[in-house]
């Protein structure tokens, strides 16, 4: 029996080699059978959809797979693979780095955070608002793991605050509304198992600090007592963080991986098609994230507070002693940043300037400064503004000629930042993708899905999302994309359909993540703080994602059809006559 068991418990340890071999050895029938070049090429792309979900070796290094498979295959010469993994994508990323490094270091995204909790109030409601605001602006233009840990040590310092203004006498009552099932003996085991896992769902590459409950409730004995307002309300403000994180990366194509892997996509299988940029892609999706954010906000207040909406309409008025505590802890903390630093005025020159650039650069409705380059069409990109700005930030210096010359960021501060690990798995996606298209691997689909035709082209997109956004759930927001993006461009093409219609919808959808603390960063690194439980995210989750797919499904149906043409097949698009017509 005990032989056994040590068996059983040999076999599980090693649950991931048996993973690593069983793989390649079920999916080897596709190559040694079939033996065509589209069925080498789906080998392959199932091969890395199961090691990308799975996670049995790391993300990065699965992207190296088409390195190694495609030159032996015989699909993709080797120097034509090791091209697909270092594009214009990539250059864009590193001048988005460089700035959101100048941010942080100099402590600019606090100031921001802190301004706008102040200008929306202190009461719990409005609190939380400010926060989701805050964060959901800041990961507009840095990564949203980025996001969360700047903002979440602000976020539990005022909880804790709040939360010894009660214990210093003031008594709450109980929520009269709806609120998850929960009772003062359960925080007190999300104390331990907090204290147990010490986080272990977020990934080491994120390089934030964390305070841990376990560190904040030890300090405050008396925490174990508070009331179940306190607890729907700490539960309310952390979900509202990571899911704002999310909510507001769709806004801008730096904003998260999804929408810069989306946009390479595009420049690499359709060449001619210059409809996305910056600005049409904010027009596009800055209400989408306004929607959900006010959405998401009422659906968390609703959830955790319960249906007592008045609070909407009582601004102002005398304020409560956990409200002035609150008010008291965010006062201070602007307080302690002082005036605005030189450092920190020109890293917010060096943003705006970006961002104008990048809104004016072809905006669509104007020429825009692209123009005064005539002879240069399409040479200048998104990429050239970061990059260039980017640069700049290693040249200025940081303090006057009284001190040695110190620039604005270092490259240790820029390393500490760049997610090479994005950039190397986004540079597998594009090589798949290039495989694809090279063995016709993504004309067989595309004839395959040709009797989806059928269906009303809204059903069909809906069905696109709901498949993305489930397994964007269980895989990595980047890997799902890259996984998915070969798949329906075909689809779209063979039911005639403008593949901005599928494609952008699905990439948004793959940023919707929100049901459990592995499902991203975020999500991890909030669970961390101990004041939710995987159900509460569940719960929470499920309603934000309807709220998601939705509003986007709105956007795209409405606003977005003039914004890209999305009613009409583009020339820049294949045309294949002999497969069934649908027009949206």
């Amino acid at each position: 029996m005990k032989m056994l068991m040590g068996l059983r418990r040999g076999l599980w340890n090693y649950r991931s080699i048996a993973l690593i071999i069983l793989a390649p050895l079920l999916l080897l029938p596709l190559p040694l059978v079939i033996g065509t070049k589209e069925a080498e090429c789906a080998f392959v792309l199932l091969l890395m959809a199961t090691y990308w979900m799975t996670e049995v070796i790391p993300l990065p290094m699965t992207a190296m797979l088409p390195a190694i498979l495609f030159p032996t295959f015989g699909i993709i010469k080797s120097s034509h693979v090791a091209k697909e993994y270092f594009k214009d994508f990539h250059f864009l990323l590193v001048g988005v780095i460089c700035l959101a490094t100048s941010i942080e270091k100099w402590g600019l995204h606090r100031r921001v955070a802190l301004r706008l909790v102040t200008m929306v109030g202190v009461n719990p409601a409005w609190l939380m608002l400010g926060f989701m605001s805050g964060c959901a602006f800041i990961s507009m233009w840095v990564q949203n793991t980025s996001a969360v840990a700047m903002v979440m040590p602000i976020v539990e310092a005022v909880l804790q605050q709040i939360l010894k203004a009660k214990e210093e006498g003031f008594v709450c009552e109980d929520n009269p509304g709806l609120q998850l099932d929960e009772t003062d003996n359960h925080f007190e085991k999300m104390k331990e198992a907090a204290s147990d896992q010490k986080r272990p769902d977020v990934p080491e590459d994120t390089r934030v600090q964390i305070q841990t409950p376990s560190q904040s409730v030890e300090a405050q004995p008396g925490a174990l007592s508070r009331c179940k307002q306190d607890l729907m309300m700490c539960k309310a403000m952390c979900l509202g963080i990571a899911y704002s994180s999310n909510i507001g990366g769709i806004s801008t194509l730096p904003g998260t991986s999804p929408n810069l892997i989306f946009s390479e996509y595009l420049n690499q299988v359709y060449p001619n098609c210059n409809c996305i940029n910056f600005a049409n892609w904010l027009v596009l999706c800055l209400p989408i994230s306004v929607i959900m954010l006010l959405l998401t906000w009422i659906w968390l207040y609703w959830l955790f507070f319960g249906s007592d909406f008045r609070f909407l309409c009582q601004r102002g008025g005398e304020q409560s002693q956990k409200e002035a505590a609150a008010r008291k802890v965010i006062e201070e903390e602007y307080r302690s940043l002082g005036p605005m630093s030189s450092q920190e005025i020109v890293t917010a020159v060096v943003f705006v300037t970006m961002v104008l650039l990048w809104l004016t650069r072809s905006p669509g409705f104007m020429p825009g400064w692209a123009s005064l380059f005539p002879h240069h069409t399409g040479y200048i990109t998104d990429a050239t503004v970061a990059l260039l700005l980017g640069l700049l930030l290693f040249i200025i210096p940081a303090y006057g000629p009284s001190r040695q010359y110190e620039a604005m960021i270092s490259w240790d501060n820029f390393q500490a930042l760049m997610p090479w690990k994005v950039a190397l798995l986004v540079g597998g996606g594009f090589a798949l993708a290039e495989g694809t298209k090279e063995s016709g691997l993504s004309l067989w689909v595309a004839e395959l899905l040709t009797p989806l035709g059928e269906l009303p082209v809204l059903a069909t997109i809906a069905i696109a999302c709901i498949i993305v956004t489930t397994v964007t759930e269980f895989a990595s927001n980047a890997a799902t994309i890259t996984i998915f993006l070969p798949i329906l461009s075909p689809l779209a093409e063979a039911i005639h359909v403008n593949p901005l219609y599928v494609l952008i919808p699905t990439t948004l959808c793959t940023s919707y993540s929100f049901l459990l603390p592995v499902s991203n960063p975020p999500n991890a690194i909030v669970f961390g703080y101990g004041h939710i439980t995987v159900m509460d995210m569940v719960k929470a989750g499920l309603g934000v994602n309807v709220i998601g797919v939705l509003a986007t499904l709105l956007a795209v149906t409405t606003w977005g059809v003039p914004l890209f043409s999305l009613n009409t097949y583009p020339d820049w698009a294949p045309l294949l006559p002999e497969f069934n017509s649908t027009a949206p």
